[in-house]
């Protein structure tokens, strides 16, 4: 199983929510390339990273740090959040990112997540953020009537070879996954799954590693120093 420390940018800053909570936000660390070379130095091969200005908007504020974590840290960056055309995509893509999360979109234009999934495979991942087990949307503002399980099977029949699941309720909140929510989804599909909220210990790290997790994404405990990331990066292997 990877490791993912996460990175969330909100004006140009590193920040935290709870729960999702934009007026939640403060500040973990000062400067996100510095933030992502040391997650690197560390052993994370990959840092999972979120637009929380793009998400919000609908469309990418953050761009140029992304690209410079990846170029100056040499660790593979995931990015989400805001991504919502095949331009975008394909910029992110040709620019250095290794792979593109696509969230809103799987519920809002699920035709071009099978385009970006049947044009970049493994490159394309979804991320299902749920709340009560319901699909939420908009940077987790809004939420619908979809079943995560439901909407998890779709993407799987579009191609979709990468699922990051949150329970929103879990977010930030330092009290471990929702392992049951995230077991669930990794029998009802075939894709790889990434958990996240709430991942906070190396006991939560091996719980997800035990239910088949292909990753597990680590935000807020890295940062209080609640979890060392050698140690959670040893506990994933």
């Amino acid at each position: 199983m990877i490791l993912l420390p996460a990175i969330d940018l909100k004006d140009g800053s590193c920040v935290r929510l709870f729960r999702g909570d934009y007026a939640t936000a403060h500040k973990v660390a000062e400067d996100p390339v510095q933030t992502a070379c040391a997650f690197r130095a560390a052993g994370a091969e990959w840092i999972h990273m979120v637009d929380l200005d793009g998400a919000k908007d609908a469309v990418p504020k953050n761009r140029d740090i992304f690209l410079a974590c990846a170029a100056e840290s040499g660790a593979k960056i995931e990015v989400g959040g805001g991504i919502r055309t095949m331009q975008t995509v394909e910029d992110y893509l040709s620019s250095g990112i290794s792979r593109v999360i696509l969230g809103s979109a799987a519920l809002k234009d699920p035709a071009f997540v099978q385009e970006a999934a049947g044009k970049y495979g493994g490159q394309i991942a979804v991320g299902i953020d749920a709340r009560g087990g319901m699909v939420a949307a908009e940077g987790w503002l809004s939420t619908s009537s979809v079943h995560y399980l439901e909407l998890a099977k779709k993407m799987e029949q579009f191609g979709v070879r990468t699922l990051i699941f949150t329970d929103i309720s879990k977010d930030g909140m330092l009290q471990g996954p929702n392992l049951e929510q995230l077991a669930a989804l990794q029998k009802a599909v075939s894709c790889n799954v990434i958990a996240s909220g709430g991942v906070s210990t190396l006991e939560d790290i091996r719980a997800c590693r035990q239910i088949g997790m292909y990753g597990a994404i680590c935000g807020k405990a890295i940062y209080t120093g609640a979890l060392n990331l050698c140690e959670a990066i040893a506990a994933a292997k």
